[in-house]
């Protein structure tokens, strides 16, 4: 909890040591690890978007070894099952034969799950992530279990990779906090990866934070303050993806079929704070609502036929609002 500027400072102390033990084993990338921890730091589940071999998998391990999370390891494939994910309930009986039911809880029950490949599993068991995600619970056999606290769900998937996937509903993207681009590597980059990799000795973290710290920061998080008419331009970002509101740009007229809904205000709002915490400050900027808005937009904009015929990505429609807000202030 933050109760003066010392607090203040320690907070983004701790928070920049995680960055930097991080990046002990994970090269570049530094866009994709703050994004990736603004999410954990503001308690939501994040989605990991890239292709294969970029590190994505590697990140969200070394990320749980450093924060000392309990980590669990989903691969999504076609056949695999709700109960799967969540646990089913057993049939235990004693020496006597008297039959009892046991609950035997499925890999979902971590700290951090890696839902690898998501976009791999058919909708009937995407779907048992939806009360975890959303509840912190799962139900079955009529009772309902409390997932370990804090709880994240971080999912990647191949966006160039076709078939056998089924593309996550709406509602269910809606219930990631953001949506993280993992790009290539730059050239000397590669280089890095390259000789750590193919070492004698691989580069190991120790563990900067406990989950119950992590908690603490993520309360400390809540504590930054959000000035009006600085939730008014958060506010008006989100409002202004829908295609029937009057000060949207043209190309969101034109290109975007539904916005982003109440969600996407708070998760600005969230992220937000934790980045200002980062900067060891005490509110937030617009400059902190025009970082965080892209990975919160981005899997939020449902698209016309039109703009996915044309390669227009929601990103450059996040630019569009931004740009239009930002010439309104």
């Amino acid at each position: 909890m933050i109760e003066s500027k010392a607090q203040l400072d320690e907070a983004a102390a701790r928070i920049a040591a995680l960055k930097e033990e991080i990046g002990r084993v994970i090269v570049g990338q530094q866009a994709v690890v703050e994004q990736l921890l603004w999410c954990l730091l503001a308690g939501g589940h994040a989605l990991l978007e890239g292709i294969p071999g970029l590190g994505k998998t590697m990140l969200i391990r070394t990320v749980a070894d450093c924060i000392s999370l309990q980590f669990s390891r989903i691969q999504f494939t076609p056949d695999l099952m709700p109960s799967d994910i969540t646990g089913t309930t057993l049939i235990d009986f004693g020496t006597l034969g008297a039959a009892a039911h046991r609950f035997q809880a499925g890999p979902i029950f971590g700290n951090l799950v890696l839902a690898d490949e998501i976009n791999r599993a058919t909708p009937k068991t995407q779907s048992a992530l939806l009360e975890a995600m959303q509840e912190g619970t799962v139900t079955a056999g009529g009772e309902t279990h409390q997932l370990p606290k804090p709880f994240f769900v971080l999912a990647t998937q191949n966006p160039i990779e076709q078939e056998g996937t089924y593309p996550l509903p709406e509602a269910q993207l809606d219930r990631f906090l953001l949506k993280i681009g993992v790009d290539y590597p730059s050239r000397e980059e590669l280089k890095q990866i390259v000789l750590r990799t193919t070492s004698i000795t691989q580069p190991k973290v120790s563990v900067v934070l406990s989950a119950a710290e992590l908690m603490d920061l993520q309360m400390s998080a809540k504590q930054i303050l959000v000035a009006d008419e600085v939730l008014d331009l958060a506010v008006k970002v989100v409002m202004m993806s829908h295609a029937g509101e009057p000060d949207a740009p043209e190309e969101v007229k034109r290109y975007v079929r539904f916005g982003a809904g109440p969600r996407a205000v708070q998760a600005i709002i969230a992220v937000s704070k934790v980045r200002a915490l980062s900067a060891g400050r005490l509110h937030i900027s617009w400059n902190d609502i025009r970082q965080t808005a892209l990975p919160v937009l981005r899997h939020r904009l449902v698209l016309s036929y039109e703009a996915q015929a044309m390669g227009i990505s929601s990103d450059q429609m996040s630019e569009a609002i931004l740009t239009a807000v930002e010439a309104a202030r």
